[in-house]
């Protein structure tokens, strides 16, 4: 078993290469591969999870990164603006419409759900190219033996039909499980950069449960962090404990509260920390994934 596993991907990644040195893209690689027929015969290295198709499109972006060399596919319009073009190009809405349901009719359910991507991102409110879009879906489903490629087809069959539907957050375990590094890198990922811009704030953090310091600095609308054996003088300083500091991020505890209450102690401006937290962005798990995002500033 070990060692058919060890073949096959020091075979995918060898072939890979070899191509990619012939000059084909990754998409251009998945779909001339093949694997040797004992490689194929064995039931473990079908692509129940993963895949032929999708390993090696991650080993040739591994080497060669999202650019695959084709100038016109440097700078392309974003989905709706690409969208709008599409559409136009092929006639209009109902034109595309009807080269969409020639494809789904002849079982070209690929070249469908391209067609239908372009009129779905064109008009959001076209419920038939989404109708249609949703049943290109399912089919593509139902033929993936691919489990993750079946469960993202039928997901946007769902979201097609039923709207955005998001994905279940229960942060509270993982949250209590981070240190307090990845707790300021959750935070520097969320600041909202524009926002920011024209922010310059330091802060210091003494954490009396693991005995250590963090200063943070924002500035140029990014966090800065680094371990200090002391407060940085002149700021502002609070002393709590990383499961405070998480509370706080997490927005289960109110830092005026656990102020008043003394289980979080300041010494400065309480403004500092309310500068800081008033510039970091929710997360949202309810984002689109087959229909577009809506603008955001």
């Amino acid at each position: 078993f070990l060692s058919v596993q060890r073949d096959l991907y020091s075979y995918l990644h060898d072939q890979t290469l070899r191509l990619l040195n012939l000059g084909y893209v990754g998409a251009e690689i998945a779909e001339m591969f093949q694997l040797p027929p004992a490689l194929e015969a064995a039931w473990h290295t079908h692509g129940y999870y993963g895949s032929v198709s999708h390993n090696v499109k991650a080993i040739y972006q591994r080497y060669m990164g999202w650019y695959d060399g084709n100038p016109a596919h440097l700078w392309q319009h974003p989905p709706v603006e690409a969208a709008h073009r599409y559409v136009a190009a092929m006639g209009g809405p109902s034109a595309a419409l009807g080269i969409a349901r020639d494809a789904f009719e002849h079982g070209d359910y690929r070249w469908a759900a391209e067609v239908l991507d372009r009129i779905v991102f064109d008009d959001p409110t076209n419920t038939d190219a989404a109708a249609l879009q949703a049943d290109t879906f399912e089919q593509l489903g139902y033929a993936s033996e691919n489990g993750t490629w079946r469960s993202v087809y039928l997901a946007g069959a769902h979201e097609l039909r039923h709207g955005i539907f998001g994905t279940p957050v229960s942060g509270a375990g993982l949250a209590s499980a981070l240190t307090v590094d990845q707790v300021f890198s959750s935070i520097a990922v969320r600041i909202d950069g524009p926002r920011a811009w024209d922010e310059r704030l330091t802060v210091s953090w003494v954490f009396t449960d693991l005995d250590q310091t963090y200063v943070t600095e924002l500035r140029n609308g990014t966090l800065i962090r680094r371990r200090a054996s002391a407060p940085e003088p002149g700021t502002t300083t609070l002393r709590l404990t990383r499961a405070l500091l998480i509370g706080i991020v997490a927005q289960s505890v109110d830092l005026a509260s656990a102020l008043a209450s003394g289980q979080v102690a300041i010494e400065g401006d309480p403004q500092d920390v309310a500068r800081l937290m008033g510039v970091v962005g929710d997360v949202d798990p309810a984002f689109p994934i087959v229909t577009p995002r809506p603008a955001r500033p």
